[in-house]
């Protein structure tokens, strides 16, 4: 609007949907006299820009209402397929690819292009991706020469060009073709005849459920409707399908682990994905509709509004819940398409910042926070009230009867246990009794026993619904064996028997959440408090918790313990958040970085309280704590290492310490860094709290562990290597003397600000990253971290950009990976092309590496793998399964290098 002043007023002065229609019609008459890429390419994007400023003026002006403004957009991608299509195919026919009958027609083609998702049911939003499935009939009239796959393969690629590609014009959609049958398997353009054949023999419920908003929408449209009509068997069972509620909810449970309670988050919440979200909404009513559309067609509808409407008219839903969660519905996806207008973000994430929380909610139009926040509340709490009342009541069958005498096995319950799913029954069973009759140290007391046995048909239960009983009820085995007196922990899992389901994924997917839990079972308290779903704690929160905690120590060896207890408590919560889906990868990074913080500066403070009573203070003594690697750009996972560097000061030459026994200048300092690394890692009662490195440090191994600011400031000046400056980027002050941050910070700041010579420094990232791939490999796709295309190119390239602009573009800087991309591409430092491959890849391996680090101790390998973690994965990367996700980790990690090569490399 502000570089065409004119256009903004044409629209503020036309009629809306006069004005948008007579736009879409002339681009489509335009496009269709068009004779180049070029052209095309650059009307559809003008298109794009001037009605998305249409419909957001209609939007925020109120002329539309929100659903109305989801099918404006939806109109606009519409018209765009449709004339980049016939673009295509008009310029194959001018080739002679097409036979000469009618050529330019697009249903002469035998080519359809299938909208799926938002985009079938007339509901895009803002910054959606368009989700297709592109069809084509073998025994199209091609040319003869022409074989019709490679033909319809190719032209599939250039409508993905042509929407998607950037240009000076910017771009018209982004495209998602994963929705295809098989993706991992198949070409972006698949035969009818194929899709056919495997939706009738492999397809999957949750395809059933994808299927329910197709619509053909561009190239032989008939045809279209014609092959949609041939999977109705597919979609629509004749029975009442209630098994589809198990399936629906298992998608679900792939976002969520488990319900929670009442409370909801509003900073930071995830308003698709989250609780009380629209993706609850949409399963709510797509379970309905599958489970009765087969025996009545008019369930058969494409968009969430009337569908809920058409499920109260047939008292499928009653009016409460048709009238509550169709006021949600619009009230979210409002709150959706202002997210997106703000930057062409395609998030769903609130501000977790509150001011910024604040401005978002003026730009709503509310008063502020406290009033948006409790509109959202009232609304996300109302549909995950309907949401549950579904499930439970889909799910209300009797309680499992099982019965495991001390001399014999029972023959119903091992049949029930050969029903339920267990490979061994006769195996499972001996377990059972012996749990039962075992004096072990988690059954001591009868109160325990008899609180163990009233839970054993429970954990059954949902050892049964992951995909390996035998082997959960295995690793169970193994937890109880570590768990001292149980009789609190099995009341606490009676009473909240979703904490059962999310210890039994714990057990069969995390085992590193389950070893917590079987050491330390206190740490499922925090599980049952609604606040566990809520935001989660910031730094000033938890030092005021631990503080609370620390001040009943007893001892140093106590405030030791007391810390290790409380990280342990910490880090389980928030693995069992990412293991629920209820925390983001970038959420959780930072949660674990801010917990990690709080520990380094109350253990730091208490060590130098220690430490100053034996051996005194130094005159003008100052000193900071830094971090780097992933605790520095707030990246961490579970299990990550500390890279920490300790920068001090004092006054004088070579003064001593005036304490009982003094010491003298730095080896003051280097005996309190030892003294920290020492109570950041030696095993208590309570285990170890962090690995800590200190290779980061100048000078490597061989420098002393502590370095004056002058030391360091001149170090990095006039010796520190490429690969050092590009580790500072990452530098953080975590722990500091008043006052002391600030001149840290500022050497930070010179170091990186310092104008370099771009050749220079891109052939030594490049020859690092050479280095890195000669000693770690870089073939195996599934290092996440080493892969060629993996994180360490991105960062590697966010490192360089930071080196070579910073000097003219200083606020560039960041410590995170993530936002660093984001600031050279706002800055013009990163071209809009790469920008869009890093940043989605960036969120992709972080969120894959999340699930990794907190499942598995050893190196992914999917062969061998389970189903649940699988389904974790796919779920992290929001992508229907496994299958989907492998070929697009392996199209990602190609683009990411070449994006490396283009940046890096070419400058080098």
């Amino acid at each position: 609007a502000s570089e065409d002043p004119a256009r903004l007023l044409a629209a503020l002065e036309a009629d809306p949907d006069a004005h948008l229609r007579r736009l879409l019609d002339d681009t489509a008459a335009a496009v269709a006299a068009a004779r180049d890429d070029a052209q095309v390419m650059r009307l559809l994007r003008r298109m794009k820009a001037q009605a998305a400023l249409m419909i957001a003026l209609a939007d925020i002006g109120e002329r539309w209402p929100v659903m109305r403004v989801a099918r404006a957009l939806t109109d606009l991608a519409d018209t765009a397929v449709a004339a980049a299509l016939g673009h295509l195919l008009r310029a194959a026919a001018r080739d002679g690819k097409l036979a000469p009958r009618d050529p330019a027609r697009p249903e002469a083609a035998g080519l359809v292009v299938i909208a799926m998702g938002k985009m079938g049911a007339h509901e895009l939003n803002y910054s959606s991706d368009i989700d297709l499935i592109v069809a084509f009939d073998p025994a199209a009239p091609l040319a003869p020469e022409v074989e019709p796959a490679p033909f319809y393969i190719r032209l599939t690629r250039g409508l993905v060009k042509l929407l998607q590609e950037r240009t000076v014009d910017g771009y018209v959609f982004r495209v998602d073709l994963r929705l295809r049958p098989d993706p991992g398997s198949t070409q972006i353009a698949i035969s009818t005849l194929a899709a056919l054949a495997y939706y009738e023999s492999v397809g999957q419920n949750w395809e059933r459920a994808a299927l329910i908003k197709a619509r053909a929408c561009a190239g032989d449209v008939a045809a279209g409707e014609a092959l949609l009509e041939e999977l109705v068997p597919f979609i629509w069972r004749k029975y009442l399908d209630f098994v589809a509620i198990a399936d629906v909810h298992a998608m679900k449970r792939q976002i969520h682990a488990y319900r929670g309670h009442d409370e909801i988050a509003v900073e930071g919440h995830n308003i698709k994905l989250g609780r009380g979200g629209i993706r609850e909404i949409e399963f709510f009513v797509q379970t309905q509709q599958l489970i009765a559309g087969g025996r009545h067609p008019e369930l058969r509808g494409r968009e969430t509004l009337a569908m809920l409407a058409t499920l109260a008219a047939g008292r499928w839903i009653d009016a409460e819940a048709a009238r509550d969660l169709a006021a949600a519905y619009c009230f979210l996806r409002q709150v959706e398409h202002r997210l997106q207008m703000v930057a062409d973000e395609q998030t769903h994430v609130l501000p977790a910042d509150p001011q910024a929380l604040e401005r978002f909610a003026r730009f709503l139009g509310f008063a502020g926070r406290d009033p948006f926040a409790a509109a959202l509340l009232d609304h996300m709490r109302k549909v995950e009230r309907h949401y549950a009342r579904l499930f439970e009541s889909a799910g209300a069958a009797a309680r499992l009867r099982l019965d495991f005498p001390p001399g014999a096995d029972d023959p119903r319950t091992l049949d029930a246990l050969v029903g339920l799913g267990f490979k061994h029954p006769l195996e499972a069973s001996a377990t059972v009794r012996r749990w039962l009759s075992a004096e072990t140290p988690a059954m001591r007391g009868e109160f325990a026993k008899r609180r163990f046995a009233e839970l054993v048909p429970l954990l059954i239960e949902h050892f049964s619904h992951g995909e390996a009983p035998d082997r959960t009820l295995v690793a169970f085995d193994r937890f109880l064996a570590a768990v001292h007196g149980g009789g609190r922990l099995f009341s606490l899992l009676l009473q909240n028997p979703d904490l059962v389901a999310l210890l039994a994924r714990a057990l069969g997917t995390a085992p590193r959440l389950a070893d917590i839990v079987a050491h330390h079972p206190q740490v499922m308290d925090a599980l049952v408090d609604p606040a566990f779903f809520g935001a989660l704690p910031g730094e000033t929160k938890l030092a005021a918790e631990f503080e609370r905690s620390s001040l009943q120590a007893r001892s140093y060896e106590d405030f030791l313990d007391r810390a290790r207890a409380f990280g342990q408590e910490h880090m389980f919560l928030i693995g069992a958040r990412i293991l629920s889906g209820t925390v983001s990868a970038e959420q959780a990074g930072a949660a674990y970085a801010r917990l990690a913080d709080a520990l380094i500066a109350a253990v730091y403070h208490e060590v130098e309280a220690s430490f100053v009573a034996v051996h005194g203070r130094l005159p003008g003594q100052a000193s900071a704590v830094v971090a780097l690697g992933k605790l520095g750009g707030r990246e961490m996972t579970a299990g990550s290492d500390l890279d920490l560097i300790l920068v001090y000061d004092f006054a004088g030459e070579h003064p001593a310490s005036d304490g009982a026994k003094p010491l003298v200048g730095s080896q003051y300092f280097a005996r309190l860094t030892q003294r920290l690394i020492s109570a950041l890692t030696a095993q208590t009662n309570y285990g170890s709290l962090y690995h800590v490195d200190l290779r980061l440090r100048p000078s490597g191994r061989s420098g002393p562990v502590a370095t004056q600011i002058d030391g360091f400031r001149g170090y990095h000046r006039e010796e520190a290597w490429t690969w050092e400056h590009m580790a500072l980027t990452r530098a953080r002050v975590v722990s500091a003397s008043e006052g002391f941050a600030a001149r840290v910070d500022q050497v930070v700041r010179e170091t990186l600000t310092r104008k370099r010579n771009a050749k220079a420094v891109a052939a030594d990232v490049a020859e690092m990253r050479r280095a890195i791939a000669r000693e770690k490999g870089e073939g195996e796709r599934w290092d996440l971290k080493y892969a060629a295309g993996g994180l360490i190119d991105i960062e590697f390239i966010a490192q360089y950009l930071q080196l070579v602009r910073a000097a003219e573009r200083p606020d560039i800087l960041d410590t995170s990976t993530a936002r660093v991309l984001d600031k050279a591409w706002q800055a013009g430092a990163l071209a809009a092309a790469d920008a869009d491959v890093l940043r989605p890849a960036a969120r992709l391996y972080h969120n894959l590496t999340q699930v990794l680090r907190l499942c598995l101790a050893a190196p992914f390998d999917p062969e061998t793998a389970g189903g649940e973690l699988l389904g974790l994965l796919a779920r992290a990367a929001d992508l229907p399964d496994f299958a989907t996700l492998e070929p697009h980790l392996a199209e990602t990690q190609a683009k990411v290098r070449a994006s490396f090569t283009r940046i890096v490399g070419g400058a080098s």
